[in-house]
């Protein structure tokens, strides 16, 4: 099947924005392709968001650990997004299949996910909607951080947002609270993500944003210390993940730099 100058190969995936698709472009390249959904056509908040997110990953791509950007625009009145195709899976799909992959290289897909981050940062961006679901994997171990839809320019200090979406289970507390927000609600996604990398389940179990909130402000009831559940982890580095995910921002790492070089310092 064509679609412009691409041919739709196979469905990758489908999510609540967007399809994605393995296409071919006219140099017979393997590419991904982002479709928004003809049914959000006419939505001008998903508009927005999904155009947002291509311009941002187009200002921010020159690096490893972010997928790259090739273009953006319309084909026959449909928003797309062109990225480079990664043979692989996304993390939450390898934790679901315990793939051992995850085990055999966890310290330096730490750090990938940690460069990733900085790297956003630094470029002056939030992502918003750090996950596993949003690092893909190579099946050598190669990370790539993708879906920028909810992304934007970090604030200079926290500021309260126009809409506050994500996935309720790796979202701070000043999020859920509504408060207002900066880029260390990321450094506590990814604090939450590498619990569940290290520990295979959240630190925080709820099924619902108000249950997850309840738990993150009173540890006192099902909270393990993910050294509990992975004896293997190191000390140092348990302290690293648990700073992360401090409820206060403020005892948060404010960098991730400074988390990378703790990172490397921990035994």
């Amino acid at each position: 099947m064509a679609l412009g100058p691409y041919r739709l190969h196979e469905l990758i995936n489908s999510g609540g924005m967007a399809d994605l698709w393995l296409v071919s472009n006219q140099r017979e390249e393997a590419c991904a392709l982002r479709l928004l959904h003809p049914r959000l056509r006419f939505n001008l908040r998903a508009r927005r968001r999904f155009i947002q997110g291509c311009e941002i990953l187009s200002r921010i791509h020159n690096h490893n650990q972010v997928i790259e950007y090739q273009g953006h625009g319309k084909i026959d009145g449909r928003h797309y997004l062109l990225m480079e195709y990664v043979e692989g899976a996304n993390m939450k799909e390898m934790l679901n299949l315990s793939d051992p992959l995850l085990v055999d290289r966890v310290w330096e897909i730490l750090r990938d996910m940690a460069l990733a981050l900085e790297h956003v940062h630094e470029s002056g961006f939030m992502h918003l909607d750090y996950k596993p679901e949003n690092l893909l994997l190579t099946r050598n171990g190669q990370l790539r951080l993708v879906d920028f839809d909810l992304a934007m320019p970090a604030p200079p200090r926290p500021a309260r947002l126009k809409s506050y979406g994500g996935t309720f289970s790796y979202m701070a507390p000043e999020q859920l609270l509504r408060q207002p927000v900066d880029h260390r609600a990321d450094v506590f996604a990814w604090g939450v993500t590498a619990y569940e990398l290290i520990a295979r389940r959240r630190p925080f179990q709820g099924e619902t944003a108000e249950e997850v909130l309840r738990k993150q402000l009173d540890r006192s009831q099902d909270f393990l210390l993910p050294r509990e559940l992975n004896p293997e982890l190191s000390a140092a580095m348990e302290k690293v993940i648990m700073r992360c995910l401090e409820r206060d921002p403020d005892r948060r790492y404010p960098f991730m730099s400074v988390l990378i070089r703790e990172m490397e310092a921990a035994p």
